[in-house]
């Protein structure tokens, strides 16, 4: 199904379909990699369907949401970046929730869907999805990519991927977001876009900041609290870009925090300025998201908090 024919929100029953055509579509992909999928469990289910392909030590993530106007074809791509880097920093020993070793390590494609699959990790008792821990890990992360061979990655993608194509639904799509909304994103975009689009633009305009292989989406948020410690998850948004995109929205004491842990790992601290518009990227990817409501209903309650804080904000007129 094409991103752009769901207009109208998905309800109960067709939610609850695509999530049991899913698990389908798992099984049948794990079966036929030759894993003994038996009994298939749920274990998350929002941007992507998550499922322990039981009795097998696997798991399979499987999008659901996608934003507007990509396809299949890219997301593959996308899936085969986050498997590669992940793939490498676990044989540097980092914790990392690794790609499952008893798989050949590609996203696999079954029918409109695609997935990657993954190690079963023993969750902690005390883990939370999205609960956020101490920024130091950012840094920890970050030095361990530091040396991460970035020819292949793309510059910033989670804004630039998602931002244009965003914007595009919500003006072809009213009552997404109010039309005055919709006029500040597009200005603050014009703003950025000459900016973030590449990398030569940004050292540009930023020569000293420290850019290199980043998680690319809140990395301090995404980890999986283990028995065996925390790992970092959830890559699909690997980028290049400023050390400061992960930290996007920190508060200031986690931004001290940050910068603590960077002094002792030897890596630079984070540049405020740089931080300043990395924090307007971030804000304006997530009122872009709006776009993403039809297929993922639970954002229409979830994103107007931050819409508030966005409009609360001063325009992004300058990045100086």
């Amino acid at each position: 199904m094409k991103v752009e024919s769901i207009v109208t929100p998905l309800g109960p029953a067709e939610l609850a379909a695509r999530t049991a055509s899913v698990v389908d579509a798992a099984a049948v992909a794990g079966r036929a990699l030759g894993l003994d999928v038996r009994a298939p469990v749920v274990l998350h289910d929002v941007f992507s369907v998550v499922v322990h392909l039981a009795p097998a030590p696997v798991v399979a993530r499987v999008p659901v949401v996608m934003a507007p106007g990509h396809d299949i074809a890219a997301q593959l791509v996308r899936q085969q970046r986050e498997l590669d880097v992940v793939a490498w920093l676990a044989a540097r020993g980092v914790p990392v929730v690794a790609p499952s070793p008893g798989v050949p390590r590609a996203p696999v494609r079954q029918g409109e869907r695609s997935m990657t699959f993954w190690e079963l990790v023993e969750v902690a008792a005390d883990h939370a999805p999205y609960a956020a821990t101490d920024s130091a890990v950012t840094a920890e992360l970050h030095a361990a990519l530091r040396d991460h061979p970035t020819a292949a990655l793309p510059f910033l993608s989670p804004v630039t991927r998602s931002v244009p194509s965003g914007l595009a639904f919500l003006a072809a799509h009213p009552g997404l977001l109010a039309p005055a909304d919709l006029d500040r994103a597009r200005r603050e975009w014009a703003v950025l876009e000459p900016v973030l689009s590449s990398h030569e633009r940004f050292a540009a305009a930023f020569p000293h900041a420290s850019v290199q292989t980043l998680h690319g989406d809140a990395p301090s948020y995404n980890v999986i609290r283990t028995t065996s410690g925390l790992r970092f998850a959830d890559f699909e948004d690997v980028t290049l870009g400023p050390i400061e995109w992960d930290l996007a929205g920190c508060t200031p004491e986690d931004a001290h925090g940050y910068d603590a842990a960077a002094d002792r790992l030897g890596l630079c601290p984070h540049d405020p300025e740089v931080l300043r518009v990395m924090n307007t990227a971030r804000m304006l990817q997530v009122v872009t998201a709006f776009a993403l409501v039809p297929q993922l209903p639970l954002l229409a309650s979830g994103l107007p908090p931050a819409l508030d804080a966005w409009r609360a904000m001063p325009f992004a007129g300058g990045l100086g």
